[in-house]
């Protein structure tokens, strides 16, 4: 029991440090989200151009600075004499909470924006070009035979931006990822938390 107080705070230290580059991850690939194929030219008509799983903010809001919050307060709770006080070891387990929710958004966010696909200019089979969503159809209408995810070959129909469906699949994966594991981490430290509160002797109550 003697070296409890210490893995309590060096566990809190290691997940607040760990959280830190993928919180970076999630914030800079939903902000790259914003310019798809590399062009501005969805910032200037978003509502036509731009995917709207991107204006959510999973990777930014969620993945980003709701962990981020958690992963400062672990960090600084994992320094010498941040742990002995069982409000802040509780508090950390409802900030870690929060953070779980920040990550379970982004991951949410990030598997719709892969699944319903991005907004793009899309060449029809019958020739037509049209400003849409069109991984959201049925598949029959696109003559497909199972999601644009698995079938390549279609993905050169969205004409502009240009290498749209790579850009989304490549930014919306990665924010999922690094979602995942922020989930796994901050629940680790809700347990932490508790740990430290109910089996800590050496834990004050303030």
């Amino acid at each position: 029991m003697a070296c409890l107080p210490r893995c309590v705070r060096d566990c809190s230290k290691f997940i607040g440090v760990s959280l830190y580059p993928f919180c970076a991850i999630s914030i800079i690939c939903n902000i790259l989200l914003f310019f798809p194929g590399w062009s501005v030219e969805a910032i200037n008509n978003p509502n036509v151009r731009m995917t709207p799983e991107v204006l959510y903010l999973g990777g930014f809001m969620g993945s980003g600075v709701m962990v981020l919050i958690a992963a400062i307060y672990n960090h600084c709770l994992g320094k010498p004499g941040k742990y002995s006080s069982r409000s802040r070891m509780f508090l950390s387990i409802i900030i870690s909470a929060v953070g779980v929710c920040g990550a379970l958004y982004g991951l949410v966010v990030s598997a719709l924006g892969l699944v319903n696909g991005p907004r793009c200019m899309y060449l029809f089979i019958n020739g037509r070009v049209q400003w849409t969503i069109p991984f959201k159809l049925p598949l029959e209408f696109l003559n497909f035979e199972r999601s644009y995810l698995f079938n390549r070959n279609g993905w050169d129909r969205c004409v502009e931006p240009t290498g749209v469906v790579e850009f989304n699949v490549i930014f919306f994966s990665t924010i999922l990822a690094s979602s995942c594991i922020q989930i796994v981490l901050c629940a680790v430290q809700m347990i932490n938390g508790l740990f430290g509160c109910l089996f800590n002797p050496r834990l004050t109550k303030f």
